[in-house]
């Protein structure tokens, strides 16, 4: 039971390390067509960026059933996999961009850091110049403003 929970909470982070690079390198790169949509304002509910989200849900769900049927290792490295997605919608999706029916804008602590981290990312419009690429973990966002400023003056 504990290697199992060990299991989890350590592909809760490895998701983490990896969507810092994979927000950074794949989508302001070569994945861009998909994630613009969520750096500018786009028309109904859905944006072409949620379709990462569809595909991260595609190989979590693989993860299950290859745990189920042949190493239960994958099957809670689904489920620390699937913990995460659930965090990112919650934070990204509804604490950050507002995108559920709830209101809420967090005054101060970790969310709140969170929250501005991930307004500056969105400072730009473009794939190059963004800072802060995790979704879990922020950087200071006074460190992250001077980032920003030292960028527009090279």
């Amino acid at each position: 039971m504990i290697a199992n929970l060990v299991i989890v909470i350590a592909s809760l982070v490895f998701m983490e390390v990896f969507a810092i690079y994979f927000h950074k390198h794949v989508m302001h790169g070569p994945g861009w067509g998909w994630h613009e949509s969520h750096h500018v304002v786009t028309p109904g509910y859905f944006e072409k960026n949620d379709l990462y989200t569809l595909c991260f849900s595609v190989i979590a769900i693989g993860l299950f059933i290859a745990g189920s049927l042949w190493w239960s290792p994958l099957w809670y490295t689904a489920l620390g996999v699937t913990i995460y997605g659930l965090l990112y919608g919650f934070v990204h999706d509804g604490l950050v961009h507002q995108r559920w029916p709830f209101r809420y804008a967090p005054k101060g602590g970790y969310l709140r850091r969170l929250v501005l981290a991930h307004r500056l990312h969105h400072y730009t419009t473009t794939k190059h110049g963004a800072v802060s690429f995790g979704f879990l973990w922020a950087g200071d966002p006074e460190k992250l403003k001077a980032r920003l400023k030292n960028d527009e003056h090279a």
